[in-house]
């Protein structure tokens, strides 16, 4: 291998380097590039860090990006082998160091992290065009091109100096934006994309759910026009093709997209937005399981770029870490909604006495109201009244869920789905017993009260969404929008930055559902769900809110029933500061799977055996050192997809130290084969 050579300028084919530094693009963790590749007189000169090239690869040709450049090898050029062909539209050269963070920071490959940065449908040009040069970016000042922008109130104008001084190279270069649902954070998000734009500068605007949140997209675009381009899923191919090269040639300037654009291709970055930035959604779940918002950090310092950070409910984490600004108020002036708790302690389940009559209340007088029930499907699970039998998945260690309109119950893990049994396998009962109650059952049961024509009844949840009965999200988002009254029943997708100002009712059935998980988020997510959903309540005349808990005492449900984030932030703070959880700690989970109990095991206690020396060693030398980590587990998971698991847990205040040694026994525990058929998976502060 060469040592890589960044290239300032491009070079004459005499001059050019003549070995390109190529990592392929593959998924093996024991496989590490990069690889030399010797430049014939076609390419070289051409070939730039961030091309890509189709290579000879053992017996295959397959994609490979060029992260170096050199004008020598330590392997003879007569043996090195030459690209099959360039193609269009490489990566932008500082994202190839970004990957390079990515695969340290979460335990991953170079080549993992790269291949999330390519441009769409990559993999499938291995036989399309030649590559052709990158149009210089076009950095013309853009400024604000819609019926003039409105005017900003007293708590927005103080908000928005400090990033308009920041963008201009004073002050904070990450800052928290804290205002409350409806305080006009989308309108500050705009202003300052603006003067990044007429400083030539570029912006990322990064939301949770893009399905989710059409209204803020929809803000964007009627504001720059042509300037935006959107990265989503939903989009076909082609389309998202489309706009990652808009994006790379420069005809836009701004990209507005789930975690998956903080890699857009934006030159001259010069802002970063994090919007509604406490949603889980930020992590990703696959291999690297990078969190959008860290990497949204790293990529805005190593572009001089402005971090602003938005919620209603930020995370622990941020408050601790960023400056904050305040938007205490809404916009409208309007107080937010009061908020009652409602005692189901002794109560059968289901809708309380209060929660009936104000539903009853709504479609009286023609108004509209959100119901959050965050469990879908009919019924939680089902059993046999005679022999006890419960139906559970035959891949995961989990019972199956009821959907009663499809006629089926189904594993919401893996997806495995049967006919809704109508007597028992085991004894040949036909009493079979229906638990719980999920979201489907919510609306049946709502709609058979309140349905009477005039008041509709509107779901949103995975299982509409997968049914085919709406295309996206936004349709039936924009159904219950355009309707003059109703009911929208749905999971926690109805409590993501919807502006209904028409809502005069929120409700939170079973609130303390999530204070039961085995987490310590628990109690953050908690808050963050029900002041959410408060938030959608009152926008436009006055409103309420009711939540249905067991637990009505609890800290989250209490502080959040009062619109208190800032108590709630703050013991949430001293309580994660007191057990060293983050900001004050870190955690890193290491899972194993195999098809077998015994070879998960003998992987993991393999792991541990070699964790053990490079976390337990003492850090420090004063009288009492301190261990750098505590290695817990190996523990059993639950199986999922068929595969047994087991799972250490690394808990430590010296993260990156944590990370190299996690990384480096993961990767040597791989590269020795072994555990053959044992797979791998490491979360670095899993959500």
């Amino acid at each position: 291998m060469g040592v890589s050579a960044p290239i300032q300028a491009r070079s004459t084919p005499d001059t050019a380097p003549a070995i390109a530094l190529v990592e392929p693009i593959t998924t093996a963790r024991a496989l590490r590039g990069p690889f030399d590749y010797l430049l014939g007189e076609e390419l070289r000169g051409e070939v730039e860090i961030g091309s890509m090239l189709v290579v000879p690869f053992g017996r295959r040709q397959i994609l490979g990006v060029v992260v170096g450049l050199s004008q020598g090898s330590e392997v003879p050029a007569k043996k090195l082998l030459e690209p099959v062909r360039a193609l269009e539209l490489g990566v932008p050269a500082d994202l190839i160091a970004l990957a390079e963070w990515i695969a340290a920071e979460y335990c991953s490959t170079f080549a993992r992290a790269l291949g999330m940065e390519l441009p769409p449908g990559a993999a499938r040009r291995l036989s399309g065009r030649r590559r052709r040069a990158v149009a210089e970016p076009r950095h013309r000042p853009v400024g604000i091109s819609s019926a003039s922008p409105p005017a900003l109130s007293e708590d927005q104008q103080a908000a928005l100096a400090p990033l308009l001084e920041a963008l201009e190279g004073r002050g904070a270069r990450q800052m928290l934006l804290h205002g409350v649902t409806g305080s006009g954070k989308t309108e500050i998000y705009l202003r300052a994309a603006a003067a990044a734009l007429e400083q030539g500068r570029g912006a990322i605007i990064l939301v949770p759910e893009i399905a989710l949140t059409p209204q803020i997209v929809a803000r964007f675009m009627e504001r720059f026009g042509e300037t935006v381009a959107v990265l989503h899923s939903r989009l076909t191919p082609g389309q998202r093709y489309e706009q990652w090269r808009r994006l790379r040639e420069g005809e836009a300037r701004v990209c507005v997209g789930p975690r998956s654009a903080v890699f857009a291709p934006i030159s001259e970055l010069g802002l970063i937005v994090l919007d509604e930035e406490h949603d889980s959604s930020y992590k990703h779940e696959g291999d690297p399981r990078y969190d959008a918002r860290d990497v949204a950090a790293e990529r805005a310092s190593r572009s001089g770029a402005l971090l602003l950070a938005g919620s209603a409910t930020p995370r622990p984490e941020s408050s601790h870490r960023m400056p904050t600004l305040e938007l205490p108020r809404r916009v409208d002036g309007r107080p937010l909604p009061p908020v009652a708790v409602l005692d189901m302690r002794g109560q059968r389940a289901g809708l309380h006495p209060v929660t009936a009559a104000a539903l009853a209340s709504i479609r009286e007088h023609g108004q509209k109201a959100i119901v959050l029930l965050n469990r879908r499907g009919w019924s939680n699970f089902m059993s046999c009244r005679s022999c006890g039998r419960v139906w559970s998945c035959p891949e995961c260690d989990v019972a199956l869920v009821l959907h009663r309109g499809g006629g089926y119950v189904a594993c919401h893990h893996c997806g495995h789905r049967e006919s809704t049994p109508e007597s028992c396998p085991d004894c040949a009962s036909t009493s079979v017993a229906r638990h719980g109650a999920g979201t489907e059952r919510l609306a049946h049961d709502l709609t058979a009260v309140l349905d009477d024509g005039d008041f509709p009844i509107f779901r949103l949840d995975a299982d509409v969404l997968g049914s085919g009965e709406a295309a996206e999200p936004g349709a039936v988002l924009a159904e219950f929008q355009a309707a003059r009254s109703g009911a929208l029943i749905g999971t926690q997708m109805v409590a993501k930055g919807h502006d209904f100002p028409d809502v005069a009712l929120g409700v939170v059935l079973d609130a303390d559902a999530t204070l039961r998980f085995p987490d310590f988020r628990a109690e953050e997510r908690t808050f963050a769900l029900i002041a959410q959903l408060a938030g959608r309540a009152g926008r436009g005349g006055d409103g309420r809110v009711l939540v249905q808990t067991i637990a009505p005492d609890a800290r989250a449900i209490r502080h959040a029933a009062q619109h208190d984030s800032r108590a709630f932030l703050a013991e949430e703070i001293e309580r994660r500061r007191a057990l060293g959880y983050p900001p004050f700690g870190h955690l890193i989970r290491i899972v194993l799977g195999a098809e077998q109990a015994p070879a998960a095991r003998a992987a993991a206690q393999d792991l541990r055996e070699r964790l053990q020396a490079p976390l337990e060693h003492p850090h420090g030398t004063g009288p009492t050192p301190q261990a750098r980590a505590t290695l817990l587990g190996p523990a059993p998971l639950f199986r999922l997809r068929g595969r047994e698991r087991q799972v250490l847990v690394v808990k430590t205040t010296h993260r990156r130290e944590a990370v190299a040694a996690v990384g480096e026994a993961v990767a040597s525990l791989a590269a020795a084969r072994d555990h053959d058929g044992v797979s791998f998976s490491v979360d670095v502060d899993p959500q």
